[in-house]
């Protein structure tokens, strides 16, 4: 199959990379109490085989999800923020790992750095203490997974360390409230960052039940509105904007 990475919408992304699967925040169904529903198509199963390693940014429903923690098949770790390990330690088969911004592991040949998220303390459904972050995974290529953020001053630390961004720039309800970046201020983090690539995500796949087409565009415009926005402030930097299922390759050091 080689190294490539996998959108399967929102924010729940598959890194395949220098033989190891790491899975970011799955969400494969509705959510609040089906308010909240997935637009595209189902994650396939079969795609999920394999997982080494599943990592949660913080404890919204929109990014934790106990159903879609529970159809991952086999043992894979699980790395999340200090203060959820208990939590989702209900759900995993395996060895779950708490970190802190800046703590390091290594699953396989990756090495993995957690990063701080600027998307405030005390915002989990479940708990009362984890921060949110981001994940800096790093093999052949180096791809940098914000979870929720909005921009932060030691955001610019990773230039020269990120191949591929992995940047959220919409969301699911009526409007984007802090710790959030929409896409003009997510295309100010590839000015801060400086990567070869950048990948939105947080958008498109999930917005409330029963929208009409008019009001469901707003959900579905934020990735290419991403792309026209990286253009005009930072054209060296190119933007593939993935629907849910595509796939790209991740190519040694993203040309760097």
């Amino acid at each position: 199959m080689g190294d490539q990475l996998t959108f399967l919408g929102h924010s729940t992304v598959l890194v395949d990379l220098d033989g190891v699967r790491v899975l970011t925040d799955p969400v494969f169904g509705p959510i609040g109490s089906g308010v909240i529903r997935r637009h595209v198509s189902d994650v396939q199963p079969d795609s999920l085989v394999d997982i080494a390693a599943v990592f949660i940014s913080h404890g919204h429903w929109d990014h934790l999800d106990f159903a879609s923690l529970r159809a991952i098949p086999g043992r894979p770790a699980f790395i999340v923020p200090v203060g959820l390990g208990r939590i989702v330690a209900k759900a995993a088969r395996a060895d779950v790992h708490e970190l802190r911004a800046g703590d390091r592991l290594r699953i396989g040949a990756l090495a993995v750095e957690a990063v701080h998220a600027e998307h405030g303390r005390r915002r989990s459904m479940f708990t009362t203490s984890e921060e949110a972050l981001g994940v800096l995974i790093t093999g052949p290529t180096s791809v940098y997974f914000a979870g929720d953020t909005d921009l932060f001053d030691d955001m610019a630390r990773l230039a020269g360390r990120v191949d591929l961004a992995l940047l959220p720039v919409g969301g699911w309800g009526p409007r984007l409230g802090p710790g959030h970046m929409d896409p003009r201020r997510a295309a100010e983090a590839t000015v801060r960052i400086r990567p070869s690539i950048a990948v939105p995500i947080h958008w498109g796949a999930l917005y409330p039940l029963g929208l009409l087409r008019p009001a469901r565009r707003r959900f579905e415009g934020p990735g290419e509105a991403f792309r026209d926005a990286v253009t005009a402030s930072n054209p060296a930097v190119q933007v593939r904007v993935l629907q849910p299922g595509q796939s790209m390759p991740l190519e040694a050091s993203a040309g760097r």
